[in-house]
């Protein structure tokens, strides 16, 4: 796409979404790890669009927010009445007359929309079509508008209850995205009238409109997958299965093995190295880095995780926001780690909670150890120097610092600060009485023998 031409995008997300059954709106339920509007305005944003248009329902806030979240420039508009996609389009009249070399619009519920299908209709409009609809042949076409093609060029897009029997026989349906020459899009939007069985005003008859005006209409071809659209819970699961299935084989492209990748799942933001391995079951939520050569063990969960090259993790290990984990570094099974960055080849091998602390490089933390972090109110932080060994069953009460090299003696409940290179004992002493145990069951048996 040449550089000099500019593209708006309107992005429709006033639907209400009755049938997810849900207080939140419809375009904000999640793929990834990311609201369905979230992905859309990514893919404009990768489609080289220069500005952004929203259109939204009265009163929701929350949905304008979402958008300028990801896009903080766009404009927000009101659709006050619903009277059909073209009327809503117009709703955001005052974008389309600032001028642009190309309009694309799009639904916020199509969140598998990739940028690189959009440029292929901003290219078929700097190859001189007026507009380009986009479009799929899925394995049942009932419900769906048709797009009627003649000698290669779009003549009409029919919505289902309109057409007839022969138009309903045709296979290639409308995906609903389209793109528009700016030169020509406020004209065609507002001769389009309402003149069909709902009453209400179709963009798609924008593709007559443009014909009428001796304009040129096209298609763009699209995978049924890519422009599925979501309307109930059942199609957000079969969007994220979808989207799942484009990361698995993204990672292993790029260099990571998944031993069974259907069983692995991503966030929209998740990066992986090469040469990563995913054992089965392990769940990648929002903010996880993973560098080169580091291991994930199986049925682990992370979260806002940073995981540096040779580190290896779980398996069923925990790594909430926060965690940054030294290159080589190892965390081990039943191992949970919340703000916390582990220097390179520390270990944490098991049954152990790390928060809001700093572990120095080649530290051991032994078994059952936990950072003490919290006191109800505020969090407190634990800082454990290079080459210390804190031994088995240790509470360290924050906040506290462990020296470099020091040793923290099995059972222990630390709640001062231990110089670099020395051993801290806090537990009680341990007390014998030879002869107890004997005695203890003989007078236990005595006991039993005298029940009725």
């Amino acid at each position: 796409m040449s550089p000099t031409r500019n593209c708006l995008a309107i992005v429709l997300a006033a639907g209400e979404g009755t049938r997810m059954k849900s207080a939140q709106p419809k375009v904000l339920h999640e793929v990834g790890g990311q609201p369905m509007l979230a992905h859309v305005l990514d893919a404009v944003g990768g489609a080289g669009a220069h500005s952004v248009a929203v259109v939204v329902g009265p009163g929701r806030d929350e949905v304008a927010a979402a958008a300028r979240k990801v896009a903080p420039a766009a404009q927000i508009f009101v659709q006050q009445e619903r009277l059909g996609t073209a009327h809503a389009v117009l709703a955001a009249k005052a974008a389309l007359a600032a001028g642009a070399d190309d309009v694309l619009v799009l639904f916020a519920d199509t969140p598998l929309v990739t940028p690189a299908t959009l440029s292929r209709l901003r290219g078929a409009l700097a190859d001189g079509a007026a507009l380009a609809a986009l479009g799929f042949e899925p394995a049942d076409a009932t419900g769906y508008g048709r797009l009627l093609v003649v000698k290669g060029e779009l003549v009409a897009i029919r919505e289902h209850k309109d057409a007839s029997e022969d138009e309903r026989r045709v296979g290639l349906c409308n995906a609903g995205l389209m793109a528009l020459s700016g030169q020509h899009a406020l004209a065609l939007l507002e001769a389009i009238g309402n003149d069909n069985v709902q009453k209400e005003f179709y963009l798609t008859d924008a593709v007559e409109a443009a014909r009428k005006a001796g304009l040129k209409a096209v298609h763009v071809l699209a995978s049924a997958h890519e422009v599925m659209g979501v309307n109930d819970r059942v199609q957000l699961a079969a969007a994220e299965a979808v989207f799942q299935s484009r990361k698995r084989e993204q990672a292993m492209r790029e260099g990571a093995t998944l031993i069974a990748p259907e069983t692995v799942f991503f966030s929209h933001d998740t990066k992986i190295g090469r040469d990563v391995l995913i054992e089965p079951n392990v769940i990648f939520a929002r903010g996880c880095t993973i560098e080169d050569g580091a291991v994930i063990h199986g049925f682990s969960h992370l979260e806002g995780a940073h995981v540096r090259s040779g580190a290896s993790v779980g398996p069923f290990a925990r790594l909430r926001p926060g965690t940054d984990l030294g290159r080589g570094a190892k965390v081990g099974n039943f191992v949970e780690i919340k703000s916390a960055q582990v220097g390179e080849g520390a270990k944490i091998s098991h049954l152990t909670y790390i928060g809001d602390a700093s572990i120095g490089a080649e530290a051991n933390i032994g078994a059952g150890t936990i950072t003490c972090n919290y006191d109800g109110f505020n969090k407190f932080r634990t800082e454990i120097g290079a080459g210390a060994f804190v031994g088995s069953n240790s509470s360290l009460v924050a906040p506290v610092k462990i020296g470099e090299g020091a040793y923290i003696g099995s059972g222990s409940v630390i709640t001062q600060d231990v110089p670099a290179g020395s051993l801290a004992l806090a537990r009680a002493l341990q007390s014998e009485k030879p002869g107890w145990a004997a005695r203890f069951r003989t007078a236990m048996a005595g006991r039993l023998k005298k029940r009725p």
